[in-house]
């Protein structure tokens, strides 16, 4: 098959899925165009099968923000006709199935009818597609495209409840490249870090609010307070700020890292002891499933389909919103007791080999072929 892939190229975990199924499809031998702004940040310069197609956007004075849909549009109708791609894969729903239905219609304008699937991830439906002045566009969208996934059985719910939706959704749960993300040996990095055995905590995301920083700031206070720690804060974004202004307060400034984005991270996952996420929403939890590859036990909150991913009890413990007084209750269990800790790493990782990029890509090649099969010129 050819399949043409359209995503954000950033460090979401849309556009990482994204890359990295078409990645997994290119060593399987399927021809893979990525269409989209910018080159993807997991997206090697140079792999068999795979190509990757720049949108540009016109500067016009008269726009006072880019055409990109337009573009975008454009762009997929030239490769589908030139490549004679046999399926396009979007990834969240903001403004690319949209974008894919137009590219489609005018397809048809040549004789050509291409198959469009949509891969719903978060807040395309969660956060920005809940506004109203975006839920007929996306409702349409979804509706008439040939094949519509979710990451995850909460995401799947949530759409139906809050979007006129009369096609079928089909869960298809995001993955992990368990062979990249794995504990390696890096000992040098911990002595870098740590001068007297502290245990280090690690934190990833975005620093939206919905990530709620400042409480993993709180919790790591509950746990240095009992244990030498370090915490390592990975990304960068709004909430930064305040969160370094409550580690100065707190008094736990000196014994964070704030590192802004790092990219390969499993390596510094490979030194880490806990895992933090404390989001007050994730649809699924692509950064807890990447630590927990990495034998990372994760205290989380049980919010959307973080319970999905992070089984409480077994391989991290899941909380309520905001209580971070028992998020560092729970970490301060496994971080002092080593034969509880090793049984949860060896259980973080069984489970995420469960969710690993050879489990999942079957799914996709699966739902690829009956769509393409059940298309009718």
């Amino acid at each position: 098959m050819k399949i043409g892939i359209v995503c954000y190229p950033t460090y979401g975990g849309s556009g990482v899925i994204a890359t990295e199924l078409g990645k997994c499809l290119a060593q399987k031998g399927y021809e893979v165009h990525f269409i989209t702004y910018n080159r993807p940040i997991r997206l090697d310069l140079f792999m068999e099968n795979i190509y990757y197609h720049e949108v540009t956007t016109p500067n016009y004075p008269l726009f006072e923000s880019l055409p990109y849909e337009s573009a975008l549009a454009s762009k997929l109708v030239d490769v589908v006709k030139y490549y004679k791609l046999d399926l396009l894969h979007v990834h969240y729903a903001i403004p690319h199935a949209s974008v894919a239905y137009l590219a489609r219609q005018i397809l048809r304008t040549f004789g050509i009818n291409i198959p469009v699937i949509v891969t719903l991830h978060g807040t395309d439906i969660t956060l920005v597609g809940k506004d109203k002045s975006f839920e007929p566009v996306v409702s349409f969208a979804i509706n008439q495209s040939n094949g519509v996934t979710a990451v995850s059985e909460f995401l799947r719910k949530d759409t139906f409840d809050n979007f006129h939706i009369t096609n079928e959704i089909t869960v298809i749960p995001n993955f992990v490249d368990i062979q990249r993300f794995r504990r390696h040996s890096k000992e040098h990095f911990r002595k870098m870090l740590t001068t007297k055995g502290e245990k280090i905590i690690i934190h990833t995301s975005n620093f939206r609010k919905v990530k709620r920083v400042e409480d993993v700031i709180r919790v790591f206070e509950v746990i240095q307070k009992n244990i030498p720690a370090k915490l390592l804060m990975i990304g960068d974004g709004p909430q930064r700020k305040p969160a370094e202004d409550l580690s100065r307060e707190l008094g736990v400034f000196d014994d964070i890292y704030f590192l802004g984005s790092q990219d390969p991270v499993e390596e510094l996952y490979s030194i880490g002891d806990l895992f933090l996420l404390p989001s007050e929403s994730e649809t699924f939890g692509l950064a807890a499933l990447e630590a927990m590859a990495c034998g990372i036990p994760v205290i989380t909150t049980s919010a959307g389909g973080l319970t999905e991913v992070v089984q409480d009890g077994i391989s991290g413990y899941c909380c309520q919103v905001g209580d971070y007084r028992t998020m560092g209750e729970r970490a301060l269990e496994l971080l002092s007791d080593d034969e509880k800790w090793k049984s949860f790493s060896v259980s973080a990782r069984k489970i995420a080999e469960s969710f690993s990029v050879e489990n999942i890509t079957p799914l996709y090649e699966e739902l690829y072929r009956k769509i393409i099969e059940t298309q009718t010129p």
